[in-house]
């Protein structure tokens, strides 16, 4: 009887141990099958990003004789015929950015559209949706996608680099609307947990305009030397980074 119950029990032993590796096997697969089709989606979203990025090639021109923003010229006419959402238009040297910015009636649209309006987890560049551009924002807040690729936001981390610091060329920003072509000049830049305080788009009075002014330039990885004061209007960039945990931050104030 005790042969019996030791080949029986060596038997279950066996069948057990084949259920175990049949689940991991199920779970592997699955776990494969899953990994699979979000790099399919990703690659797929790229491609797509990319498409539209070229097709929006031929709205800007760029005169090379010219050594300032006013060098480049934008079509905002065929622009917001491709997406009515367009506000302006956005380079900053050293990184891949080089965008039209785009604004509707909340910030969570183009977290996973693109600029054709359809769904995409890249997303596109967006502007906050408090910001009028009137005149009258203290600070105007652009944000995008921290894409691995490079695209969107993926190249903003640059401005944390010695080497983007140490070229002055990349310090002024191009910022084009429909009717103004202005320029901004970096003063601050860092990495910060996430938070809201320097998305912040109007203060209620210069105290408070000024204590923010102070305290984004104390948090800048590198001293700028650049004055501002609450008669500045400010432009922030800002981008996850580390799986959502920080923000890369860039702040300029406009000098045209």
């Amino acid at each position: 009887m005790s042969g019996k119950r030791y080949k029986k029990n060596k038997t279950d032993k066996k069948n057990n141990n084949r259920i175990i590796s049949y689940i991991f096997l199920i779970i592997f697969i699955t776990m494969m099958i899953f990994s699979g089709t979000k790099i399919f989606i990703w690659v797929k979203e790229n491609i797509e990003s990319r498409k539209i990025i070229s097709s929006l090639e031929d709205a800007i021109s760029i005169d090379n004789k010219i050594n300032s923003g006013n060098k480049y010229s934008v079509d905002f006419e065929k622009l917001k015929k491709m997406n009515s959402d367009t506000v302006a238009w956005i380079k900053v040297n050293g990184t891949n950015i080089e965008y039209p910015v785009v604004k509707t009636n909340n910030n969570d649209f183009y977290l996973n559209h693109n600029f054709n309006r359809a769904y995409n987890g890249a997303g596109w560049v967006f502007m906050d949706y408090k910001n009028k551009l009137y005149g009258t924002d203290n600070n105007i807040v652009i944000f995008a996608h921290n894409r691995r690729d490079g695209s969107m936001f993926g190249s903003l981390k640059n401005i944390l680099t010695e080497e983007w610091q140490e070229d002055k060329s990349n310090f002024i920003i191009p910022f084009i609307t429909e009717n103004q072509k202005l320029e901004y000049e970096v003063f601050s830049v860092y990495k910060i947990e996430k938070e809201e305080y320097y998305i912040t788009t109007n203060f209620k009075n210069d105290v408070e305009f000024q204590e923010f002014i102070d305290k984004v330039i104390s948090r800048s990885d590198k001293d700028f030397g650049i004055e501002v004061t609450t008669k500045d209007e400010l432009l922030t960039l800002s981008t996850c980074a580390n799986d959502n945990r920080y923000r890369v931050v860039l702040h300029a104030k406009k000098i045209k």
